[in-house]
């Protein structure tokens, strides 16, 4: 058989689905970083600031359930289409704002905006993941290597979106960054829409929206692992870190808050550039292209456990501390970069794992139902963000942290290698 990523269409398909996903990603890193900051400085407390994004997280887990069986009936172009549209309408509305509204009505805008963003992101993310199940050459640990690409280089790109956000609202405030946002996505839309080259399906319509739930135990334990890998990160990252790191080094003046903007976005914009940059050399880092699936699934667990111990030990450290000195904020930064390489080996390993547990037919169901697993875990991370910041400061979220890590290391421990576990069928081509 003729791999599809070896034909012309095949590749340009791609290259057309990783770009309008970075212009997406782009956008949705500046807004979270602009909504962060814009709202912490009108007074909003960490449980607020954390009430902002969590109907972008519900929508998510919602979005992610419809999603595959949407794409499965009308085409992955039409949802790739749909995400990328939804995005712009949520930037058009944002802007709309009004200082005069009290803080009830403005939770609440900001609330159904941000859902709406939500139900966007995750039509754009499940179209192109699944794509590259569809497209990746099956040799040379192709897969792995092109979901790792895609991946690492929309985290980086999405690194950049927050040290964008915290720029343009240093620089041009809130309304006019919003506008700048939705005006350069609606082009990037239009190209893509006259631009899309064929290669994708276009849907079946005998799809049943039952086919969701899989019945794969490894897709269901994967799932189950995601949902506490990505708790574990948004817990911290959310809100209680950038609110930790205003509070140290904003003095309260205008010109402090300017310029603690301009550190806190070129944190988190490191952050996951870093992030990003660790996940597409993930192949090259786990020599997969000399390892079976089998051997990878033994490999995850490893990474995961790895992983609980940086926020132990940060949690010690915080404890130890009592209150910010610079020695516990310069370990944060240092232990959150660690945590960061980390964190991206075991979540580029869980991306691959999936498309290759999961058969071509039904790639947009699971790919869906596993990024609504992952969309629960950021939800779960997002309420957490807020309120374990609010009630026990920087110990408790770190705590929290590391047994949301360790648990997720417990469910990728389930994970079966051998004809029951990881799909060894080569993808049939739709």
């Amino acid at each position: 058989m003729t791999d599809q990523a070896t034909r012309p269409e095949g590749m340009s398909a791609y290259i057309a689905v990783t770009a309008a996903y970075w212009a997406f990603m782009l956008t949705d890193g500046a807004l979270r970083m602009l909504v962060l900051l814009h709202f912490h400085t009108l007074g909003f407390s960490p449980v607020q600031l954390a009430y902002l994004f969590v109907l972008y997280e519900i929508a998510g887990v919602i979005t992610n359930l419809c999603a595959g069986w949407i794409a499965a009936r009308f085409g992955l172009t039409s949802t790739l289409y749909a995400g990328l549209g939804l995005q712009v309408v949520a930037l058009l509305a944002l802007a709309q704002l009004d200082p005069s509204w009290t803080v009830t009505v403005s939770v609440l805008f900001v609330m159904l905006v941000q859902g709406a963003s939500g139900v966007a992101k995750d039509l754009a993310k499940m179209s192109s993941k699944s794509a590259v199940k569809l497209l990746a050459p099956s040799e040379d640990a192709g897969l792995f290597r092109w979901v790792a690409i895609l991946t690492g280089s929309k985290n980086m790109v999405k690194g950049l979106g927050f040290l964008l956000g915290a720029a343009l609202l240093a620089l041009f405030g809130f309304v006019w960054a919003v506008l700048g946002m939705a005006a350069i996505l609606g082009v990037i839309l239009l190209a893509v829409l006259f631009a899309m080259p064929p290669g994708l399906p276009k849907g079946r319509k005998g799809a049943k929206f039952s086919e969701v739930f899989s019945k794969s135990a490894n897709v269901n334990w994967l799932s189950a692992a995601r949902v506490f890998l990505f708790g574990a990160r948004d817990i911290w990252f959310v809100v209680g870190i950038p609110i930790y790191f205003y509070a140290v080094l904003s003095d309260g003046t205008e010109e402090g808050n300017r310029g603690a903007f301009f550190l806190i976005g070129t944190f988190m914009a490191v952050w996951v550039i870093l992030y990003g940059l660790v996940q597409a050399n993930a192949p090259r880092i786990l020599r997969a292209k000399d390892r079976t699936d089998d051997a990878l699934i033994s490999v995850a667990r490893g990474w995961a456990w790895a992983l609980a111990v940086v926020p132990a030990v940060l949690t010690a450290a915080a404890l130890v501390a009592g209150a910010p000195h610079l020695w516990l904020t310069v370990s944060v930064v240092v232990g959150l970069l660690a945590f960061g390489a980390i964190f991206a080996v075991n979540s580029s390993l869980h991306s691959y794992l999936i498309l290759s547990f999961t058969q071509a037919e039904r790639v947009t169901m699971d790919v869906g139902f596993y990024y609504m697993a992952n969309a629960a875990g950021r939800l779960v991370g997002t309420l957490l963000s807020g309120l374990t910041y609010q009630i026990g400061g920087l110990p408790l979220m770190l705590g929290v942290a590391a047994v949301m890590v360790a648990t997720s290391a417990l469910a990728v421990g389930y994970l079966k290698p051998g004809p029951n576990g990881a799909d060894k069928s080569q993808p049939t081509q739709a």
